[in-house]
C-alpha cells in the first residue's frame, strides 16, 4: 500500500474510488489516538455512491511510521493536524474534500475545520466528545451504571496501577460491550484495529490512557469547544443511543457550530457504521448529496 512523506516519516493511506471523479473525496480520520483505519473500512461503501474515500493511519500506528521511543512532548494535537494537512497536500485534494472524523478523529477534524481551510466542503463528527473533561464526567455516569461490583474492581486496579491485570481487563470488557461495540462477535475490521493498537500502544497510552474510560494521558484536559464557532461548513454529528460519547459530550457541536445537525442511531453504541450499516449509509449519503459543490462554495466565499 502507498505512503506519503511526512517530514522524515511516512503516512500510510489508501484510496477507494477515483479522486478525480468530480465529487469531493471523503477523508476518514480514525479514533484513538492510537487506533488504525481498519475499523472504518466499511466507509468504502461511499465510493459506490460516487464519493471517493481516503483512509489513512495516523503516525505511530498501523502502516505509518512507528516511533515507540518518542515521549509525550512528541505526540501532540498539532503533530496530527500537521500530518492531516500534509496528506491533503500530497494527494492534491486540499482544494476540495470532506472530513469524516470518528471519536478522537472527530475532535481532530473539528480543530482542522476551525482553521477554515478553503477546500473543506463539509464535516462529519462521528461519536466524538467536544472535550475530554466532558468525556471524563460522563464516563463516571456510565461506570456507575455498570452491574454491581464492576466499577469497584476497575477503581481498585486503577488506584494500584494494575490496569494490565486479567481481572481489570475482564471488568473493562463489560463497559466495552455496552458502550463501544454491541455486536457479538466483534466485526473483523474492529478486531483488526484492536490488534494493531495492542501491537503498539505508544500513542494511545501516552495521549489517552489504558482504555476508553480511564483517560489519564496528555489529552485529559483538551477539547475543541472554544474552536467550534469558527467551523463554517455544514456539519453532520452522529452518535449512538448507547454511545460512550453521550449526548452531554456531543451537545456542544450542535450548540456552537453555526450549521450543524445531529443524527442518533437507536441501536448503536460507538460504531454505528458497523452496528447499523444500512441506516448509516443512508444518512451519510443524504448529507453528502446536499453539500455545495466546489464552484458554489467558491462563489459564496468570493461574494
Amino acid at each position: 500500500m502507498p505512503t506519503v512523506a511526512f517530514g522524515p516519516y511516512r503516512t500510510w493511506y489508501r484510496v477507494t474510488g477515483d479522486l478525480r471523479s468530480g465529487r469531493p473525496p471523503v477523508v476518514v480520520v480514525h479514533g484513538g489516538p492510537g487506533s488504525t483505519h481498519d475499523y472504518l473500512l466499511p466507509l468504502t461503501v461511499l465510493a459506490e455512491d460516487g464519493w471517493p474515500v481516503v483512509h489513512y493511519d495516523q503516525l505511530g500506528n498501523g502502516g505509518s511510521t512507528h516511533l515507540p521511543d518518542r515521549g509525550a512532548d512528541f505526540w501532540t494535537v498539532d503533530l496530527f493536524l500537521d500530518e492531516l494537512d500534509n496528506l491533503l497536500d500530497r494527494l492534491d485534494i486540499a482544494d476540495d474534500y470532506v472530513l469524516f472524523g470518528q471519536s478522537w478523529g472527530g475532535l481532530l477534524s473539528a480543530a482542522h475545520a476551525a482553521e477554515r481551510p478553503a477546500g473543506l466542503r463539509g464535516l462529519v463528527v462521528a461519536n466524538a466528545p467536544a472535550s475530554y473533561p466532558l468525556w471524563l464526567r460522563e464516563m463516571k455516569v456510565l461506570r456507575d451504571a455498570l452491574p454491581p461490583g464492576i466499577d469497584d474492581v476497575l477503581r481498585r486496579h486503577e488506584a494500584a496501577g494494575t490496569t494490565d491485570s486479567d481481572e481489570y481487563q475482564q471488568a473493562a470488557r463489560e463497559f466495552y460491550r455496552r458502550h463501544v461495540c454491541r455486536l457479538d462477535p466483534l466485526p473483523q475490521e474492529f478486531q483488526a484495529s484492536l490488534y494493531e493498537l495492542d501491537n503498539d500502544p505508544t500513542v494511545y497510552h501516552t495521549m489517552n490512557g489504558p482504555n476508553e474510560f480511564h483517560v489519564v494521558g496528555t489529552l485529559a484536559e483538551w477539547g475543541v469547544e472554544d474552536l467550534l464557532p469558527d467551523v463554517e461548513v455544514p456539519t453532520l454529528v452522529l452518535s449512538g443511543r448507547h454511545d460512550e460519547a453521550t449526548p452531554v459530550t456531543v451537545r456542544p457541536y450542535l450548540d456552537l457550530i453555526p450549521d450543524a445537525r445531529w443524527e442518533i442511531f437507536e441501536e448503536s453504541s460507538h460504531v454505528p457504521h458497523l452496528e447499523e450499516p444500512q441506516r448509516f449509509r443512508e444518512v451519510v449519503v443524504g448529507y453528502l448529496s446536499g453539500l455545495p459543490s466546489a464552484s458554489t462554495a467558491s462563489g459564496r466565499s468570493s461574494g
